[in-house]
């Protein structure tokens, strides 16, 4: 096999809900993700001489390619459980936003995964796969699955659910990005004083998603990190406000940030929207995706 390509989306938390810090240093999390159809695309050919890595698009140069990179530890890992050598070269073509809460680097895993067992002729049970993908980052396993599910523990531990319809989003990319184990640790700050309860999904959100209510789920859309990261980067309160003001029906810090996720009502009001964020100057770029999408798949 001479070339695989693998598209994977970025996600989405509808809520993210943190309960207390575990003894084992995370915390325990209930959370909703969907996937949105802001992809990116990774291509797996033979090598030699182990995992090679190139990257174009967004945070080009800006992240690492070697193993500190979660898709050659993805490629790495599968080699190893499979007894194969670890020769590929990756090419990964990126449009989810780096270190902007939306699991870019942990869609790039998934896509590996998939394309490197495609590559190498594997085979590799699902159940095996996403096994690996919680080795690798909480948020793996749900790229892997992708449409809209309930994640549990760090957020590993997938139940699938029942979505209706397209959900129609606008995503304001910022300027830098945030550290997630700062936005956790500013979370612990800021609420230090008072008992945290255990994390828990709201009905009114599961209604949303199950009757496909864009309305709905506006109102339901929630984040318990959102303080934080408004916390370290003020700013992306003003990107929130010009949500509000051209008539977003909900909005909300998309997972740790600092990328703001806006509803729509439809495709037309999403292009309202990007075009009123795009003139505001309150953001370096908007993106438009609809949700929810299947996860990490092989094209062509």
């Amino acid at each position: 096999m001479s070339s695989v390509t693998v598209r994977v989306p970025a996600k989405v938390n509808l809520q993210l809900s943190v309960g207390p810090l575990r003894d084992d240093g995370y915390h325990e999390l209930a959370t909703v993700f969907q996937a949105v159809s802001l992809l990116d695309e990774v291509v797996a050919r033979p090598g030699a001489g182990g995992v090679r890595l190139s990257m174009t698009g967004e945070g080009d140069g800006a992240l690492p390619l070697d193993g500190r990179n979660l898709a050659v530890r993805a490629a790495t890992l599968l080699a190893e459980r499979a007894g194969v050598a670890a020769d590929v070269d990756l090419a990964i073509a990126k449009a989810i936003p780096v270190a902007g809460g939306m699991a870019g680097g942990s869609a790039d895993a998934a896509a590996a995964l998939v394309a490197c067992d495609a590559l190498w002729r594997l085979a590799t049970p699902r159940e095996d796969l996403v096994e690996l993908a919680a080795e690798l980052g909480s948020d793996v396993p749900f790229l892997l699955q992708g449409g809209t599910a309930i994640g549990t523990g760090r957020g590993e531990q997938l139940t699938s659910v029942l979505s209706r319809g397209e959900f129609h989003w606008v995503f304001a990319l910022a300027n830098g990005g945030l550290s997630t184990p700062a936005v956790y640790g500013e979370c612990d700050r800021l609420r230090a004083d008072r008992a945290v309860p255990d994390p828990y999904v709201s009905d009114m959100l599961m209604q949303a998603v199950r009757a496909g209510d864009p309305v709905l789920l506006g109102k339901a859309l929630h984040n318990d990190l959102q303080p934080a990261a408004l916390s370290l980067q003020p700013a992306l309160q003003q990107v929130l406000d010009v949500g509000e003001d051209f008539g977003a029906l909900g909005g909300l810090v998309s997972g740790s940030g600092p990328t703001v996720a806006l509803l729509a009502r439809d495709a037309e009001h999403g292009l309202d929207l990007a075009v009123a964020l795009s003139s505001s100057g309150t953001c370096r770029s908007v993106r438009r995706a609809t949700g929810p999408v299947p996860g990490a798949r092989v094209v062509g």
